[in-house]
């Protein structure tokens, strides 16, 4: 049974296994999903499972952490990754957060609820200094929940492609970064105040059917 890293209200994340190739083909097949990524190219089935080769192979490489699998709590339905690991890899406490889910679970909550309980586990218990994260400047949707996760704007910078350019990369890549200090500096539980449906005093979002 793959190994469960967290659980949130909504969410299992769990080690990915060779089984889940379809999953992730599935989910990089989705022009949507990947229009910051790729310009919207699809990933291919070998892409697929050499990525996945690639998640399984990260948890030695990484010390235990990497890409989760994630999950929606009781039906297991799969609704996309989440990466969470040191970067670069000889700086164990600094460790990059990032997010890819189905176009379906978008303005859900998902990726908010799942990043925040990523810093929380790390700040609190894998000795986390600094988490960060990066993303085209025109995501705003990406950009959105970094900032809700507790994140900060640290700089907008400017990198080549291997694919080429994508539109809106004349804007440039944006960075946000929030320390273990400044997490802490909020409160007891910073995070929970950032939870979907908890800003505003409204009771978490449920999830979909």
């Amino acid at each position: 049974m793959a190994r469960i890293f967290l659980e949130t209200p909504r969410l299992v994340l769990r080690e990915f296994s060779a089984d889940d190739v379809p999953e992730v083909h599935r989910l990089g097949a989705d022009p949507e999903v990947m229009r910051y990524l790729t310009g919207g190219r699809a990933v291919t089935w070998d892409e697929a499972v050499a990525k996945t080769r690639e998640y399984v192979a990260g948890y030695e490489r990484f010390g235990g952490h990497g890409y989760w699998a994630a999950t929606e709590r009781g039906s297991g339905r799969f609704l996309g990754t989440f990466k969470f690991h040191p970067e670069p890899v000889d700086e164990p406490g600094n460790f990059e957060l990032g997010y890819r889910l189905h176009r379906w679970t978008w303005g859900a909550g998902y990726a908010t609820e799942g990043a925040i309980a990523l810093l929380r586990k790390g700040f609190a218990e894998c000795g986390v200094e600094r988490a960060w994260a990066q993303t085209m400047a025109v995501n705003r949707g990406s950009r959105r929940v970094m900032e809700k996760a507790g994140l900060r704007y640290v700089r907008t910078f400017f990198q080549e492609r291997p694919q080429g350019p994508i539109p809106g990369h004349e804007h440039g890549d944006v960075e946000y970064a929030v320390t273990r200090r400044q997490w802490l500096a909020e409160g007891e539980d910073p995070g929970a105040r950032r939870e979907p449906g908890r800003a505003e005093g409204r009771a978490p979002r449920r999830p979909h059917p």
